[in-house]
């Protein structure tokens, strides 16, 4: 792990300056602050805000950069606005992720940036992501992925390093809870966003909900679906339908990462 950490600092070390693409997650905040250490005012931290962003990522987002002295800007995606992204079609993120690069570059060139990276780590390779398309198109580098470094070993240094997000949950796109091939709308994702938001209110850590048409099918971590006693059973049921889902099931499997990817052949 050491020795990809420092693969990492040469990597960033070789640029004149990096526009991270930043999520507010662990690993785009792990990548952003390694940045900021190496190359100080030299790093821009850009954050795409759009209808699939989950609510209160971005004020996390803002707290983080605002305490580090980090330039920090905000790209508005409609991404209804973006052909094909409704159709929810399984190179669905390439289209989003095509439509924003661009908009980065642009502004990272008005800092006289020309370097863009993402957070992308190495287990990331053993996903589905069509995004990665879109980013060998437009020149975006991924310096986690480059240098080896896990999800589990970017957690590890980033609380060695003292970052809030060394434990933070595992977010994503809300889209991501809708399978492919069944159209995406505001209603659908504000669904979701609500369902999750109450689950986690509920102390529920991981949480996915996927909306199968009128179906929620809920994720929890494996170790917290012990927690769904009758009575809480029943009470999510009725906060759910109140959202607008006619059913509500709970994945006896439990969390885990791009569960609507197996559909195509990637069991993880």
């Amino acid at each position: 792990m050491e020795n990809k950490y420092k693969n990492l600092q040469s990597r960033l070390q070789s640029l004149e300056g990096i526009a991270v693409a930043y999520s507010g997650g662990a690993d785009s905040t792990f990548l952003l602050q390694v940045a900021r250490n190496i190359l100080a005012d030299r790093v821009l931290a850009v954050t795409v805000v759009s209808p699939t962003f989950p609510s209160g990522e971005r004020e996390a987002a803002l707290e983080f950069t605002r305490r580090q002295g980090i330039e920090h800007h905000i790209i508005e995606l409609d991404q209804f606005a973006v052909e094909g992204f409704a159709d929810n079609r399984a190179d669905r993120c390439y289209l989003c992720k095509r439509a924003y690069y661009p908009q980065m570059l642009s502004l990272a060139g008005e800092y006289g940036i020309i370097t863009v990276a993402d957070g992308s780590n190495a287990d990331d390779e053993k996903d589905f992501r069509p995004g990665m398309r879109a980013v060998r198109e437009w020149g975006v580098i991924s310096p986690l992925q480059e240098a080896g470094l896990t999800k589990t070993e970017i957690r590890q240094l980033s609380r060695a390093m003292g970052l809030p997000s060394w434990d933070k949950r595992n977010e994503s796109c809300l889209a991501t809870r809708i399978p492919y091939g069944e159209k995406i709308t505001p209603d659908k994702l504000k669904r979701v966003d609500g369902a999750e938001q109450y689950l986690r209110g509920l102390g529920f850590r991981q949480v996915r909900v996927r909306c199968h048409g009128e179906t929620a099918r809920i994720e929890v971590d494996a170790k917290e679906r012990i927690r769904f006693d009758e009575q809480l059973m029943d009470e999510v049921h009725d906060f759910l339908r109140s959202l607008g889902f006619a059913y509500v099931t709970l994945d006896l499997r439990g969390y885990r990462t791009g569960s609507l990817n197996e559909t195509l052949g990637f069991n993880i």
